[in-house]
């Protein structure tokens, strides 16, 4: 019997607000220390009340709207009741039966193919603290720094179909909030949390059978490795007569690539909703939602489209670009820059501008993004450097300096190479003396040049190019070097 999946993904999203959902304690959890943000509300002293965080509000509705989710006219909070040690007023404020955002839909490309996950609800909550637990104590540390942060959830539609998908549709997601600037959801750092639903069926059959839920994957790697190990795990127990008849929760160990069982699932029962009785709902009118909608920026599909067709860029190229809104916005400048260079008095064409383009792309992804802050760097004081590099008055080996200087300072690059002397060097005099130099001391690799082997060539311009600490221009130290061996 073939058998598919069925795969539904609920997302966690650390909302990057100033505040916390329902105080004012500052939003910073994360590199700080322990229990340095909180207050009577986020403790949940008693006669405490919440006052809702209106940006995480508006945010959330941003981000339905970007999904494509209905938005409710009428919303309101409700009371989540379940007892842990990092829930301290007993219940987590979140949302039941009327979220933010209802159902909507977000389309993807899997090997060339369009599909479209449907996206059951996008609710608003709290997010609890964070328990600790040393190895070897007896004991655990809870830091509230995290409760009482905005928490914004998205639950999927069961309509994927492989970890390929799910992973995609991650990233996808990833990719919106960033570019709404709702969330830096970054996996590694908690700031986006999946939990993954998966069953298996008869392929054709259109039933449910009860899932398992994979809970707190924190990359999108393990995702896919835990959604293709549950396949094979659920797959040999259909063989055996023995598929799952009871909803169950596991976690997954990424060290083995294997799933554990934790516990059973609760019902939604067992959390005693009701109405916050301190929040009254909120109603929204149909113009301040459509607002919403037409406020939305440019989406990254649509922007990953658009940038492969105006730049002529590889989809890989634009994909990175565009999970960083920053750099994007950084690219796009550039390139308009560029596109004004095309004029007598720089002396480029409109031929030598395209490549000029892709070599802003390439130094952009590999260069300008390991730096820890660009923002000194212009787009027109960059897309100069460009030119530079391109006319050979700038070596590449040298870009990487001298765009860590140029974010020190903020200089426009040809203050910053004469400052450190990262002038190409192409004139024939002043590269004689190293170029006799590399020759003279070796002998051997000379005589395999001449005896045919010219990829030994590549040596001595390495040699060169170490003498010059990186300066010479490489074409001209080739060219000069086979002139030489040659008389």
């Amino acid at each position: 019997m073939e058998l598919e999946p069925v795969i539904g993904l609920e997302i966690h999203f650390q909302l990057k607000t100033k505040s916390k959902m329902f105080c004012r304690c500052k939003n910073i959890f994360g590199d700080v220390p322990p229990n340095s943000a909180i207050c009577p509300i986020c403790l949940g002293h008693p006669g405490t009340l919440p006052v809702p965080n209106k940006l995480a509000i508006e945010w959330t509705q941003r981000m339905g709207a970007a999904l494509n989710c209905e938005l409710a006219t009428v919303s309101k909070f409700d009371r989540k009741h379940y007892f842990y040690p990092d829930l301290p007023k007993g219940y987590q404020i979140s949302q039941f039966d009327q979220p933010l955002c209802g159902a909507g839909g977000l389309e993807i490309t899997v090997a060339g193919q369009r599909t479209t996950v449907g996206i059951t609800r996008l609710h608003l909550e709290e997010d609890a603290a964070k328990n600790t637990h040393p190895e070897g104590a007896k004991y655990s540390l809870i830091d509230f720094n995290r409760a009482g942060t905005p928490l914004m959830e998205i639950v999927t539609e069961p309509t994927l179909t492989s970890p390929l998908q799910a992973k995609i549709f991650l990233q996808e997601i990833q990719r919106i909030a960033r570019t709404l600037m709702v969330s830096d959801a970054d996996m590694e750092k908690g700031q986006m949390r999946c939990d993954a639903n998966i069953s298996l069926r008869p392929a054709g059959s259109t039933g449910l059978h009860p899932k398992t839920e994979i809970k707190n994957l924190n990359s999108f790697k393990f995702v896919a490795q835990a959604l293709t190990y549950e396949i094979k795990r659920q797959t040999e127990a259909w063989k055996q007569g023995v598929a799952p008849e009871t909803q169950s929760t596991r976690g997954f160990n990424s060290k083995e690539g294997v799933t554990t069982e934790q516990r059973s699932k609760e019902e939604a029962a067992d959390y005693r909703y009701f109405p916050e009785p301190d929040i009254p709902p909120f109603e929204f009118t149909d113009q301040q939602l459509g607002t919403v909608r037409a406020n939305l920026p440019e989406l990254p599909l649509k922007k990953l489209t658009r940038f492969m067709r105006e730049y002529d860029i590889s989809e890989q190229g634009a994909a990175q670009l565009i999970a960083n809104p920053g750099l994007a916005s950084f690219f796009e400048a550039t390139a308009s820059e560029l596109a004004q260079l095309d004029n007598e008095e720089t002396e480029l064409t409109a031929k030598e501008v395209a490549p000029l383009v892709k070599l802003s792309l390439n130094t952009i992804l590999r260069q300008v993004s390991d730096l820890a802050d660009y923002q000194k760097i212009t787009p027109a004081n960059f897309a100069e450097l460009m030119v530079l590099v391109h006319q050979g008055r700038v070596n590449q080996g040298t870009i990487a300096h001298i765009l860590q200087e140029m974010a020190r300072t903020g200089g426009d690059p040809d203050h910053v190479i004469n400052t450190l002397g990262a002038a190409q060097v192409s004139n024939e005099a002043d590269l004689a003396e190293h170029i006799a130099a590399a020759i003279t001391a070796n002998p051997e690799v000379v005589d395999k040049i001449k005896a045919g082997k010219e990829a030994a060539l590549q040596y001595l311009v390495g040699q060169v190019m170490a003498r010059t600490k990186g300066k010479a221009n490489p074409k001209i130290v080739a060219t000069l070097l086979s002139k030489k061996i040659k008389l």
